[in-house]
């Protein structure tokens, strides 16, 4: 569990909650909302090859930050896909249509931020149940305003390697 001090919040690596996901997958759930005063959620997300991480969306408040800490990732952003390597950065703004996952042949290891904070813990954990067959996506579909995330009509996001184009390194 984090720890404040006086101006900072500090998270051992061994005290973030983690939430398992299928194939070697997991969100290590860092500081949420409640723990840095609503500046910003942060986890980390292990994909395996080819995983998705989230299907397409948007932040109707909050811009969300992606960090690749290991392997290559794909992102849809606003109907283009982008593929970005480790030590890429991607920033989405509030109300751009998202969505990424491990590109195929490649884990990925993402630090996912997103600011002004919400609230976002529970909503991890209810992920994990879903793609661990224990819960229905649909038990999200109420919960879309309180965590901040709008779910989009279904949608095929992943590009052939012909239509995607490589974000810097």
């Amino acid at each position: 569990m984090p720890y404040p001090t006086p101006d900072t919040l500090v998270v051992p690596a061994a005290t973030a909650e983690i939430v398992d996901l299928p194939h070697g997958g997991a969100f290590h759930l860092l500081a949420d909302a409640v723990h840095t005063g609503g500046a910003l959620g942060a986890n980390r997300l292990v994909l395996g090859a080819g995983a998705d991480g989230a299907a397409p969306h948007y932040h109707g408040r909050s811009t969300e930050l992606f960090y690749v800490l290991t392997g290559i990732a794909e992102f849809f952003l606003d109907g283009t896909t982008t593929t970005a390597h480790a030590g890429s950065l991607v920033v989405v703004p509030p109300g751009m249509p998202h969505a990424f996952g491990a590109a195929p042949g490649s884990p990925v290891d993402l630090l996912i931020v997103l600011t002004p904070g919400v609230q976002r813990f529970e909503y991890f954990r209810q992920l994990g149940r879903i793609r661990s067959g224990h819960a229905d996506f649909d038990s999200l579909l109420p919960e879309q305003q309180r965590y901040d995330v709008h779910f989009l009509p279904a949608t095929t996001w992943r590009r052939p390697a012909t239509q995607t184009r490589d974000a810097p390194a």
